[in-house]
């Protein structure tokens, strides 16, 4: 998966069932993805499950924690 940013790369990522990694080869668990990068509230395996929706394009609105997630595939 990559995370664009105003149609930049900036982070490319990996999703396994027990971690997720990112392209500097630094993996954690979901749970610590979450805190780092998007709520401590959501579920452990919250993105997993997000990116693995049987949907062309997913779209998540968090307006308390001011996160938009837009998935397109392709």
């Amino acid at each position: 998966m990559q995370v664009l940013s105003a149609g930049t790369v900036v982070l490319n990522l990996e999703m396994y069932d027990d971690r997720i990694c990112k392209d500097t080869f630094a993996c954690q668990t979901y749970k610590s993805f979450n805190k780092e990068f998007l709520s401590s509230k959501y579920e452990d395996k919250f993105i997993k499950k997000l990116f693995e929706e049987n949907k062309k394009n997913t779209l998540f609105r968090d307006k308390e924690n001011n996160i938009l997630i837009k998935i397109v595939k392709e």
